[in-house]
């Protein structure tokens, strides 16, 4: 078999072993994964949660053999709950859409496993080959597309390379009445020696961004944001520099420490809200519109 199957909604990791004179699988994944200790990898085998390219379960004892696939399953000790659901707004047989909340990350990472919006959905929807066709930020809610077919991925993924798609995000910011709007922001980003910042260089633009107004109350304002372009953290870069920080970001303007894990008072103010293409597949115009909305 090429691939193992999802248990719980999560489908397993795979390794192609490499040349080397381990004498067993376990004594190799302690020496690969060296922060997982020897009793907790024996506890995965004898749980079955170590399999070969087969899906027969490797015991601790199992020789090792290179060039051969391994697949195991991840798992945390404990994992916070994050309490808030997800919106499935719609599914057919090619693709779901859905409306993520804040703070839920879309993929498994770090210390998210079963609280991500991926394996919540493929338990929800017994749907082991789901996957999402692009990312938002753990931060920020609204629209996320899944595909359900293998077979026809590779066209929706084509869509988002080809920036086929038209994306179009609200955010609440500050309100400056010395601002034209609307207007584009273009500018080259890279990353910044500051963990997880992005920052704009001088150079060719590769982010682009349409920013208008849609409404204002007080000194804060609701813009629409429509990026022509994917960069990391695009939009809260461009806001940021232009003066407008997205209300609760916790990295631009200045890094501030990040929000304890059961903390979920102060939500980033950026909503993905509407996609729409051509659908590569059935030829029809699809538009998918998030039922969320942000606060002042």
């Amino acid at each position: 078999m090429s691939r193992a199957a999802a248990r719980g909604g999560v489908s397993p990791s795979c390794i192609a072993l490499p040349p080397g004179d381990w004498p067993t699988v376990l004594a190799f994944l302690q020496q690969r994964f060296a922060h997982v200790t020897a009793d907790d990898w024996r506890e995965r085998m004898e749980r079955g949660e170590v399999l070969d390219a087969q899906g027969l379960t490797l015991n601790p004892d199992a020789a090792y053999r290179p060039h051969a696939k391994l697949f195991y399953y991840r798992s945390l000790a404990a994992e916070q709950p994050i309490p808030f659901e997800e919106q499935i707004l719609f599914q057919d047989e090619l693709l779901v859409a859905v409306d993520k909340p804040h703070f839920l990350p879309v993929t498994p990472g770090g210390r998210y496993l079963q609280e991500t919006l991926l394996v919540r959905l493929k338990r929800r929807l017994g749907l082991d080959e789901l996957q999402p066709l692009h990312r938002l930020d753990r931060e920020t809610a609204g629209l996320v597309l899944f595909s359900v077919q293998p077979t026809t991925r590779n066209a929706y993924h084509a869509l988002f390379r080809e920036r086929e798609v038209s994306k179009c995000y609200e955010a609440i910011a500050p309100w400056r009445d010395d601002l034209p709007l609307p207007m584009t922001r273009s500018s080259r980003l890279a990353e910044s020696e500051s963990f997880m910042r992005m920052q704009e260089v001088p150079g060719e633009p590769n982010a682009r961004t349409h920013i208008s107004l849609i409404e204002r109350q007080g000194a804060l304002a609701r813009y629409r944001l429509e990026p022509e372009t994917g960069q990391r953290h695009q939009l809260r870069v461009h806001m940021c520099v232009l003066g407008l920080p997205i209300v609760n970001d916790q990295i631009y303007p200045v890094h501030q420490p990040e929000l304890a894990e059961n903390d979920y008072s102060r939500p980033l103010q950026l909503l993905a809200r509407t996609l729409e293409f051509t659908d590569p597949v059935s030829g029809q115009v699809r538009r998918f519109e998030s039922g969320l909305r942000l606060s002042f």
